[in-house]
């Protein structure tokens, strides 16, 4: 029973984090298109990353940066009306911003004409503006982007399309996959390990256990022999699991489902469904089996001997168990259909592994079989615990649909209602306070049940803080987010401290840019890196390098939620030199301070491209919030971070600066 322990932490595994790296999520091709004499199509398509929104060219001012094409001037043609956009774009409430905006998901397709004005070819060059977010970050771009058009041609052949070469506008993306990738495989198979242990635990296979071992004792066998039969048993069990995620593998195109799985309703719906049917069959509604004759057959081939029996014998142990592990395999498998091509059949490996290798062991050591516990209904428990996780983690499915939709009906605060009602009933359940059918009677509660009932009730009074807007940091990835929640007693927390914040840090001069930009709290600083290094060095004072973006949402979060801190403001206004390096700043540079950067060879004329150039070529990072401690002379003092909610680790940040600054 040991194994429950770990089934229930997974109800507390935290969500990966985010990589702070270089990335575009977006990937650019553009094509022309004449579509009738003189006149053309230019066609921009963007293929969105998932988690990531690409936001619109038509909203309110005052908000994010819109989605903007700019066309280098040319006698070869001229523009004719504003770009078009499809599909239609989500239109959401912005808390940060207060205003409601627009944002793509997954892909969009901006199309402009032009005018056609020489029967020649000619290059058209240009730029893209654009802002990408996700839940925890925002990063600003703006890539140049070229194309070939045909010159105006005869209606016959107009309509013929021109594609240019595809133009990847992302830097070193692919280089910041991978390490996610990693981890996401890494986190499933551990899960599936765990869920594989759970599934021996279910009435369907603990019992066969003494079955299957005494499979292996019969006759006369050598020792070996009997060990390489094992094995091969084994082994067979974790290859038919992993040939099921295989197949999974192959017809759902992994990461591709992943795209349509966020935003298909149909889809959503779907694997609701099936977990709702998973749930409901393990709390004994019905039973999800195989047709029996297939176990029959494989049983037939078990009884003619020799080492292929081995093979049949797992066959049947597959076929005979799907009963109980069906629904845990399905759920298993709907997680892992949502990620990475791979992640089907890392899934089903380690489920195999995991319960594959007690009967394998057990074959082997066959005296262990002494220590097993007895079969009885502690099983049916095991089971009923699968159901209530099951019934919790479908919750999710309907809420992608409430988000992509913008119904507005399963918010962040009702989601988790849901969520606390369950794993409430999951306790008292524990308890025997609620019994199902196929349950025996519980004459008293064991003490290994009490504390499984005890970390069920502990959970579920976890989460009713989150009810009123606390953050719910080790679930944040399995809940809606907090931007749903109707009713929030801390959007204000640390408002009263941003008036209060009257003590201004003694500057050396007057910094460029301060009559259009600004810090928070009453904090003073520099918004030129080259004023602020001299500063820095006058008054011999570590610097906070702070890339950030006017549109950065989460930005704001941290000086909203983090900054607030007396203790971070304390710091930061007596301690550091701030100099906050606005990457989407368009103020235009006198032409003495342009620069050609050795990441791209392009020459950066603005404030915000000179600024956001510096980070990538200087950090190889390209997100914001980005922060970076450094000495008068640009050496970091310690590793940067990027956005991060916990105050103590900020603050630590910052100390770990001061300490390497005076060791200096």
């Amino acid at each position: 029973m040991k194994r429950i322990t770990l089934l229930t932490s997974i109800l507390l595994v935290l969500s990966y984090s985010v990589f702070a790296q270089v990335v575009d999520p977006v990937k650019w091709k553009n094509k022309s298109k004449n579509v009738e004499q003189g006149v053309a199509e230019i066609i921009f398509e963007a293929n969105i990353d998932m988690n990531w929104h690409l936001y619109s060219q038509y909203f309110e001012e005052g908000g994010p940066v819109r989605t903007t094409f700019y066309f280098d001037e040319s006698d070869k043609f001229e523009l004719i009306g504003t770009p078009t956009e499809s599909p239609e774009p989500e239109e959401v409430m912005d808390e940060v911003f207060n205003m409601k905006v627009k944002y793509f998901s997954h892909n969009a397709t901006f199309v402009q004409k032009i005018k056609l004005l020489t029967a020649e070819s000619f290059t058209i060059t240009g730029s893209i503006e654009y802002q990408v977010c996700q839940e925890d970050k925002c990063v600003y771009f703006n890539p140049d982007f070229k194309l070939r058009v045909k010159g105006t041609e005869p209606v016959a052949a107009a309509a013929k399309e021109a594609l240019s070469p595809q133009v990847d506008l992302s830097d070193n993306n692919a280089d910041n996959e991978a390490p996610v990738e990693k981890k996401s495989l890494w986190g499933l198979f551990f899960m599936a390990i765990v869920f594989g242990f759970a599934g021996i635990l279910t009435p369907c296979v603990f019992p066969m256990i003494p079955m299957t071992v005494s499979f292996f004792m019969q006759g006369e066998s050598s020792k070996a022999n009997t060990i390489l039969k094992a094995l091969i048993f084994g082994i067979s069990v974790v290859l038919l699991y992993t040939l099921v995620g295989l197949i999974v593998s192959l017809t759902s195109a992994g990461a591709d489902l992943t795209t349509v799985l966020s935003s298909s309703w149909v889809l959503n719906l779907i694997f609701f469904g099936l977990f709702i049917v998973f749930a409901l069959s393990f709390f004994g509604l019905f039973e999800i089996v195989l047709p029996s004759g297939l176990a029959n057959k494989a049983d037939r081939q078990v009884d003619k001997g020799g080492l292929l029996a081995s093979f049949f014998m797992a066959f049947t142990l597959v076929i005979v168990s799907f009963s109980c592990t069906g629904p845990i395999i399905g759920f298993l498998l709907v997680k892992a259909a949502t990620g990475a091509v791979l992640e089907p059949v890392v899934v089903m490996f380690g489920f195999g592994l995991a319960f594959a290798l007690p009967f394998t062991l057990l074959a082997i050591f066959p005296s262990l079989l002494k220590k097993l516990p007895k079969s009885g209904g502690w099983m049916n428990s095991v089971k009923v615990v699968f159901g209530f996780i099951i019934l919790a983690f479908s919750m999710k499915f309907l809420s992608n649909i409430d988000q992509v939709y913008h119904f507005n009906i399963l918010s962040r605060d009702v989601y988790l209602a849901i969520w606390i009602v369950i794993f409430f009933l999951m306790g008292m359940y524990l308890l025997g306070k609620i019994k199902f059918a196929h349950d025996t009677d519980l004459p008293h509660v064991g003490v290994f049940r009490l504390f499984v009932a005890i970390a069920s009730f502990t959970f579920a009074v976890y989460l009713v803080p989150g009810l009123f807007g606390a953050n719910l940091n080790a679930v944040s990835a399995l809940i809606p987010s907090k931007t749903t929640q109707n009713f929030d007693l801390t959007k204000n927390t640390g408002t009263q401290l941003m008036l209060d914040s009257q003590k201004r840090t003694e500057l050396c001069d007057e910094p460029k840019y301060g009559d259009i930009l600004h810090l928070p709290h009453g904090l003073e600083g520099y918004f030129d890196l080259e004023q602020g290094m001299a500063c820095a060095k006058k008054l011999n004072k570590p610097v906070l390098l702070d890339f950030k973006g006017h549109s950065c949402a989460n930005c704001k979060k941290m000086e909203n939620e983090v900054w607030s801190d007396p203790a971070v403001l304390q710091r930061l206004r007596e301690d550091y030199i701030i100099i906050a390096l606005y990457v989407d700043e368009r103020t235009k540079l006198p032409e003495s301070e342009w620069v050609t950067s050795k990441n791209d060879g392009k020459v950066k004329k603005t404030v915000g491209k000179k600024n956001a150039d510096f980070q990538i070529t200087k950090y190889g990072v390209n997100s914001q919030p980005y922060y970076v401690l450094v000495d008068t002379e640009g050496e970091m003092l310690t590793e940067p971070t990027g956005y991060e909610q916990d105050i103590e680790k900020f603050k630590n940040f910052l100390d770990k600066g001061i300490q390497e600054f005076e060791k200096k």
